[in-house]
């Protein structure tokens, strides 16, 4: 059976301005639910991520920072959300909802966390409204507790995964490929073990070969026994901060190659939905219901 992570959590502590995009968390799973796409028992709930777990990515430091409200100001400016106690809990759900999701993957091929993909959190910073960068995490955990020997990282977000590529800088263990607008937030790249920094206007035909041939050559080469995947939705043409121009339809033939990448390979995926800035909701909530249903129909 297909494993969701979710907790009410995830949307009710976001400041009033930024509700309208993280609506999404609340709308995945009534959504997913309504077309009975899924179960009531498909969903949940993680727990709070411990110091322990946390620190296997990020610095201590930083995270005893985080967890007594002492970042500075310039730092909090830089994540881009006030601090709150309650904000940090839900990034911590988010993060164990994530390592929970890795060991429902090793049993069902698949596993979804409905928030996730904070790739901007490096190791002792946030950004661009993440704290804790959840696979980031998850990853060093399963390296760290000998669960796998070689990870890959799959981030399709429209912005480049910064913060993951920073953590897992010089790391042979954890793999990162991101591929993403060139022109795009963050302006400043860090590096990824493999960056394919994209064009804008770049659409579904270019998209896909583009993928194809650089996901077949990393897994061939890499041999990884995990996958995680961000598979954010503001690569459409319809998102507002995004620059290229991918349909929905080619949205979901991405999906579709990564999971059947992995599954043919045999190899466990955690996907964790990433950003979407469309200006219509239902656009995006659209469009991250197709990523689960194309997981259910390529898994089962």
């Amino acid at each position: 059976m297909l494993k969701i992570a979710y907790h009410p959590f995830y949307v009710q502590p976001l400041p009033e301005g930024h509700r309208f995009p993280m609506a999404k968390y609340e709308l995945i799973p009534a959504q997913l639910l309504h077309e009975g796409t899924v179960q009531p028992d498909s969903f949940f709930e993680p727990v709070l991520a411990d110091f322990e777990t946390i620190t296997q990515a990020h610095s201590p430091s930083y995270c005893r920072q985080l967890l007594d409200l002492t970042l500075s100001p310039a730092m909090v400016r830089r994540i881009g959300f006030p601090l709150s106690a309650q904000l940090v809990a839900r990034e911590l759900r988010i993060a164990q909802g994530t390592v929970d999701g890795c060991l429902f993957a090793m049993e069902d091929g698949v596993a979804f966390n409905v928030a996730g993909g904070t790739h901007h959190a490096g190791r002792d910073w946030g950004e661009g409204f993440c704290l804790l960068n959840d696979q980031a995490i998850a990853a060093a955990h399963l390296v760290h507790h000998g669960i796998c020997n070689q990870v890959l990282i799959v981030d399709l977000d429209v912005h480049q995964g910064n913060g993951t590529a920073q953590i897992f800088e010089g790391d042979d263990c954890v793999f990162t490929f991101s591929m993403h607008g060139e022109r795009n937030f963050p302006f400043r790249k860090e590096r990824s073990d493999m960056d394919v920094g994209l064009p804008d206007g770049t659409g579904d035909d270019t998209y896909l070969r583009i993928l194809e041939q650089e996901l077949e050559m990393i897994i061939k080469r890499v041999k990884p026994d995990f996958v995680f995947y961000q598979a954010g939705v503001d690569v459409l043409t319809t998102d507002k901060l995004g620059k290229l121009t991918l349909t929905k339809e080619g949205c979901r033939r991405r999906d579709e190659l990564v999971f059947r990448c992995c599954k043919s390979a045999n190899i466990p995926v955690q996907v964790s939905m990433g950003g979407g800035y469309s200006s219509h909701i239902r656009d995006i909530v659209d469009a991250h219901c197709r990523t689960f249903k194309e997981a259910i129909r390529i898994y089962t």
